[in-house]
């Protein structure tokens, strides 16, 4: 019996871990590496068609983004999640083959100028469909029989609809272990899903830390700042734009705007206009909008009772089109418009930035986590006058927010509560999905408290019956050589030290935080100006 890791180990992306029993092989979630983390997608560290089955704790593409490619490599087998889950992977799955075709083209296009072969996409629309086609869905609280030795149990994660912890029973030579693990652990008290619900009692507890050094913001009432920024920023009038990810965050906004409607907080603009503005945000608000029983929270589930739509109000539009998309900027009526994506590297939102950014009488509100290096990081970091839009220098005049508290995961007083409501303390905890310093610094601090924890490498295998380990796996530093995501490709040493000159870079940045705005400033500008001449 053993426990695998090969994916999301001291990174934050990638999310996948093999159990073997009695000679099966289970997947835990097999997500698509994102960003920094990724080194090679289209290559799994095992032979697909020898996973008998997988389980998936959520539908976010971070932890079941690959299933796709696993079916395109021979996987056959069962994949289980809960009922709303599967719902979501549905849609998600497919709109993450459309990206992976619509990259694969674009590259194509730009090679064959340059005398290159075509991409090949990491899967396609087809591979998804087939992926879904395998899919067995279950309830929270069902305790399941997988296969010989094997009973797998889901729990409510509260991170996103239908996302769970999931308990395995593992039984082999007579011995039994049981496994948790955590999934995403959700963000206490958001609107329409359920709080994360504890468990007490594992062998071993395979747990994430993705906020594991930081806790979120306290605001005591996001629908009245929401309500302010709206209320002003349209009555002077300008447009509300809000980046949001497509599912999940997309529909928690749609429940503010209902209750700021309800409550009647925008006096000057009672009945402002909404508009939803990402086909795949359409697909899962109408998932969103099904019957929600076993996974709703208590406020959600007394508004459905008492005939109230949690998600619909009035002047709420959902575009699907391209033309319908362009006109939100053509017709002049002040408005609020929520687009993809959540990070502003792609997508519609990017149009609905080169139309209002430049405006001073708008406004763009961030509602989630902005990754080093994209435009949304940028934008709220400020220092900088203009961002290149469409090959165009966009001014920034409209006003930014950050609602930073707007988080679907756990902080670290909320993992701390996780992890400590298992008594006995757990044999072993692993800790994973977290970057690398928040994973260590994490593992430290639950070692100080009593637990045996550790942060597994990629490729790290342990014995559960002996409690040992058999491989302690891979360390970042040798997954992500100085050719970082390039894994197997040859580069000169001039790319080399190209490379070592972004590093340097970075820690040049770190050193100026503090800085006066006007040093920043320059200093941001005079970066950008080199991207610009530089970018091909």
């Amino acid at each position: 019996m053993e426990l695998t890791f090969y994916g999301a180990d001291k990174e934050v992306t990638g999310s996948c871990h093999c159990l073997t029993v009695n000679g099966k092989h289970i997947l835990i979630d097999c997500g698509l590496q994102q960003g920094a983390d990724e080194t090679d997608n289209s290559r799994f560290p095992f032979y697909a068609n020898l996973v008998d089955y997988v389980i998936i704790t959520h539908a976010h593409i971070d932890h079941s983004g690959r299933l796709p490619l696993l079916v395109k490599q021979g996987f056959q087998g069962e994949i289980l999640t809960t009922s709303k889950t599967a719902d979501l992977l549905d849609v998600m799955l497919r709109d993450s083959a459309h990206i992976q075709q619509v990259d694969a083209e674009q590259a194509s296009r730009k090679g064959k100028r340059a005398g290159h072969l075509p991409h090949v996409p990491l899967y396609t629309i087809d591979d998804a469909e087939a992926a879904v086609k395998l899919l067995k869905s279950c309830e929270y609280g069902e305790c399941i029989e997988l296969c010989q030795g094997v009973r797998v149990r889901f729990t409510d994660a509260g991170h996103l609809l239908g996302s769970a912890s999931v308990e395995i029973w593992a039984t082999e030579n007579n011995v039994t272990r049981k496994l948790v693990f955590s999934g995403d652990i959700g963000n206490k008290d958001q609107p329409i899903i359920r709080n994360p619900q504890y468990l007490h009692a594992a062998d071993y507890v395979v747990m994430e830390s993705t906020y594991g050094n930081r806790e979120h913001e306290k605001i005591k009432d996001y629908t009245k700042e929401f309500a302010k920024i709206i209320d002003q920023t349209l009555a002077s009038g300008g447009n509300v734009v809000i980046p949001s990810f497509a599912v999940g965050r997309t529909q928690e906004l749609l429940f503010f705007f209902r209750k700021i409607k309800a409550q009647h907080l925008t006096p000057q603009n009672p009945d402002f206009p909404v508009y939803v503005d990402s086909p795949l945000a359409a697909e899962a608000t109408a998932i969103y909008r099904s019957d929600l029983h076993g996974y709703a929270d208590p406020e959600t589930e007394n508004l459905i009772a008492h005939g109230t739509e949690p998600l619909q109000f009035s002047n709420l539009h959902i575009t699907s089109s391209v033309e319908e998309s362009k006109a939100l900027n053509d017709d002049g009526i002040p408005k609020v418009i929520i687009s993809s994506s959540g990070m502003c590297e792609a997508g519609r939102i990017r149009h609905h930035l080169k139309h209002n950014l430049w405006r001073p009488e708008c406004a763009v509100v961030f509602v989630g986590y902005q990754a080093a290096g994209t435009l949304g990081r940028i934008l709220l970091e400020g220092g900088v006058s203009s961002v290149k839009l469409f090959g165009e220098q966009i001014a920034i005049k409209a006003h930014i927010y950050n609602f930073r508290a707007l988080s679907g995961h756990a902080d670290h007083t909320g993992l701390l509560e996780w992890i400590q409501a298992f008594l006995p303390k757990p044999k072993k905890v692993f800790v994973v999905h977290g970057e690398r310093e928040c994973c260590e610094t994490f593992t430290a601090e639950l070692c100080t408290k009593g637990f045996d924890a550790y942060a597994p490498d990629f490729e790290a295998s342990y014995d559960l019956l002996e409690d040992r380990f058999i491989d302690k796996g891979i360390p970042p530093e040798k997954l992500h050589p100085v050719c970082a995501g390039h894994v197997g490709k040859h580069y000169s040493s001039a790319y080399a030290r190209l490379v070592q000159a972004q590093k340097r870079l970075e820690e040049v940045v770190q050193h100026n935080e503090g800085g006066t705005n006007k040093d920043l400033g320059k200093f941001a500008d005079q970066i950008l100006s080199l991207c610009q001449k530089w970018d091909r």
